[in-house]
């Protein structure tokens, strides 16, 4: 099958985040045992989602993982021209479907290189690392990541497929989100000082936590690697009050902090907290059952740092080409997990992040292709001859 034929079949099934992953692992896991690959499956708590690790090549130590999820973000209320879980192949040399960039048109390359693989005399193996629920915080790789650590020979480098034009991105920002309820007491509006309005207090938080950006920017923790150049902090949803006529005692909203590989979330995290705590302060003077109450709604993602990288560079320079210069992305990615077990890590896949999470979201067939002759050169760089 070309890597547009097995795209096609992954597209197909909907795996978005809050779904099962296991008909698509299925799949893969057929199309391996039919080549005579190794493969493991390792669930979440309740099998209904499992990452998928194979092992094509000698067991022994070194060799190149290619790391990329299984799940898609959802197509609700968006304006697709067609259905996107069928592949559909435009006139403009694009091909159409939830995840062909994000990130099942890197799959898909590797997928299809495995028959090709298995020809070859590889002297490292070749690892392909398939996660679920990346989209909800990386949340399903740290288990696939502690298996292949613990129960096989450690690999040398690994290459997470997300879309990047097939250039080498070596950073990342990391990222935590959170969700922060500020309990209030309700009153007349009319009566102002008989009550604690939790959304007037949610709101002063708000104008705090984009307030910590300026504070950044102006201490000078900047790297001007990224587009945006400083850690980033966004509330994303607020909710919160009954009636315009009552004071509100609940507000609840969901923010975010992006940060350097440079910076520290908790020391972000704790510029927020302390103001906080004075704010909590001044409401319980006046009601002490109020209260402000943050937590985390995901295990930071760690950010992919600029270092330890040269070998995986080098791999992939060799591949591309020398020309092909290092950048940095602010979106999050299962890299910073991976290079936090010392392995050298970068980012490399075809599609372009900008189409990523879109209506009508799409991979340009030259992308794909470019994709598959890494695919194919990187099985000949590892190999020494075709297996008689």
């Amino acid at each position: 099958m070309t890597a547009v034929e097995i795209l096609e079949r992954l597209v197909s099934f909907a795996t978005v985040s809050r779904d099962s992953n296991l008909a698509l692992i299925e799949w893969a896991e057929a199309w391996l045992d039919d080549h005579g690959v190794d493969h493991w499956r390792i669930e979440n708590d309740d099998g209904s989602k499992a990452n998928l690790l194979a092992r094509i090549g000698p067991n022994e130590e070194g060799g190149v993982v290619l790391s990329g999820h299984t799940d898609v973000v959802p197509v609700d209320g968006q304006p697709w021209s067609s259905d996107p879980f069928v592949l559909h192949d435009g006139d403009d040399d694009r091909l159409y479907g939830r995840g062909t960039c994000d990130m099942k048109g890197f799959i898909a390359c590797a997928l299809a290189e495995v028959p090709r693989w298995t020809e070859l005399r590889l002297d490292k193996p070749i690892w392909l690392a398939f996660s679920y629920d990346e989209e909800v915080g990386c949340v399903g790789v740290p288990r696939l990541i502690e298996r292949l650590m613990a129960d096989h020979p450690r690999p040398s480098t690994v290459i997470v497929g997300e879309p990047t034009l097939m250039q080498p991105v070596a950073a990342q920002k990391g990222a935590t989100n959170l969700r922060t309820t500020v309990t209030g007491r309700e009153a007349h509006s009319s009566q102002v000082y008989q009550g604690v309005s939790a959304i007037h207090v949610a709101a002063r938080l708000v104008t705090r936590i984009e307030d910590v950006m300026r504070e950044l920017k102006a201490e000078g923790r900047i790297d001007e690697a990224f587009n945006v150049v400083h850690s980033s902090l966004h509330v994303g949803r607020i909710e919160g009050g009954t009636a315009i006529n009552i004071m509100a005692r609940q507000c609840t909203f969901e923010w975010e902090v992006r940060h350097l590989p440079s910076d520290d979330f908790a020391d972000l995290r704790g510029r927020v907290d302390a103001y906080a705590a004075e704010l909590e302060a001044e409401m319980q003077r006046i009601a002490p059952e109020t209260g402000i109450e943050t937590q985390a709604l995901n295990v930071t993602v760690p950010a992919l740092a600029d270092r330890d990288n040269d070998e995986v560079l080098t791999l992939c320079r060799s591949l591309l080409g020398d020309t092909a210069d290092t950048s940095a992305v602010a979106y999050a990615t299962e890299a910073g997990q991976f290079q936090r077990q010392g392995l050298s890590t970068l980012i490399c896949g075809p599609g372009s992040i900008s189409q990523a999470h879109q209506p009508d979201e799409y991979i340009d067939q030259a992308q794909l292709a470019q994709g598959e002759a890494f695919m194919r050169a990187l099985g000949e760089r590892l190999s020494t001859r075709v297996s008689s």
